[in-house]
């Protein structure tokens, strides 16, 4: 039977689970430290843990459940990396260099159901959540690559946006959100840390309702319900009056500011008219909402869609602006590479089938 990954476990999980088969609370921090300091890969390497502790952690528990699969590197510094799980499936964790720090876009779920149009994850439907584990394992992973380089580089900065949909494994993100953020450990801060969500609404009330105070972002992508049913098929279930609603809970309980992502599809959605109804739609929300518009990455298999030119991104954001709307175009990365969320890794799989 495969083992989980032990950074599946909160700290105070891991203090628990230790307590319970008689170990004090300081050899659970002498584990973490361990774990996420030191970040050994082998538990033997624990070496001034007491061995009956080592012995038990290693008969339950394997530290990491990834393997490194495949990698690519773009010219610009990112890095893509395909790991497999146990199970033999495939996921995908981006590096992305920024002026800031080093950003890690992690993935929660083995393929989507969420099923937008546009998009590479839901190519292939989803098969299951992934543990915590597997989540915090994709961090790991990339600073072990960070450490191994040598130039003392730490990841600064996690957005949950990979495949699958974060809110439908909200247990599971959330103790990830809890392990990283530890000050103790990665001590990722929490604003920088941003979970993108598709629009669960009853989801993001629980977030708001959870204190993780990491940023939220709402995948929205279109300004009237008619379209972006026809985009994204969760508008159906969770039309865009019950989906602002549960922002506008989430802005009035949290008072952190929210980012509207609206990728930018050629004749699509990209009109003036459509940049004028999404600045209604944002509305009274202005002061706590920032939109990112995000210049489309073409995908072979949804080649009725193509990537906006540059003058109607100019005149998209230019009208926001206008209207007093914040607003900011993502700055692209990987484009010499499988940029697109997902693409890898259906490639690989139709390869392995083919």
């Amino acid at each position: 039977m495969n083992k989980s990954s032990v950074y599946g476990l909160t700290l105070n999980q891991l203090i628990a689970w230790l307590g319970e088969r008689g170990h004090k609370k300081f050899r659970a921090a002498q584990v973490w430290d361990w774990l996420y300091r030191k970040r050994v890969t082998d538990f033997a390497e624990m070496t001034d843990v007491h061995p009956e502790c080592v012995r038990l952690l290693s008969e339950h528990f394997a530290i990491s459940v990834l393997i490194e699969h495949l990698r690519q590197e773009s010219a610009d510094g990112t890095i893509k990396f395909l790991f497999k799980l146990t199970d033999g499936n495939l996921i995908e964790t981006v590096l992305m260099r920024h002026k800031f720090g080093l950003s890690v876009c992690v993935t929660t779920q083995v393929g989507c159901n969420i099923g937008c149009s546009f998009c590479a994850s839901g190519l292939l439907a989803k098969s299951r959540d992934l543990s915590a584990g597997e989540i915090v394992g994709q961090i790991m992973k990339v600073q072990l690559h960070l450490d191994q380089a040598g130039r003392g580089e730490k990841v600064s900065h996690i957005v949950v946006m990979g495949i699958g949909e974060p809110f439908d494994n909200f247990v599971n993100m959330t103790d990830f959100i809890n392990v990283v953020k530890d000050h103790k450990g990665l001590a990722i801060g929490a604003r920088h840390i941003t979970v993108s969500t598709s629009g669960l609404a009853g989801k993001i009330i629980e977030f708001a309702d959870s204190d993780l105070n990491v940023n939220l972002a709402i995948s929205l992508h279109a300004p009237n319900d008619e379209l972006r049913t026809r985009i994204m098929k969760i508008n159906r279930a969770i039309p865009l009056n019950q989906l602002m609603q549960a922002i506008d809970y989430y802005l009035e309980k949290t008072k952190r500011r929210i980012t509207l992502e609206y990728i930018l599809l050629k004749d699509v959605n990209d009109r003036t008219e459509h940049a004028l109804e999404l600045a209604e739609l944002v509305g009274h929300r202005r002061p706590l909402a920032n939109v990112n518009l995000i210049p489309y990455n073409p995908v072979d298999e949804h080649s009725q869609y193509q990537r906006s030119e540059q003058e109607s991104i100019t005149a998209f954001y230019d009208t926001l602006k206008k209207q007093g709307v914040s607003c900011s175009v993502r700055l692209e990365h990987g484009t010499d590479i499988d940029a697109a969320c997902g693409q890898l890794r259906s490639k690989q799989i139709k390869q392995s089938i083919g």
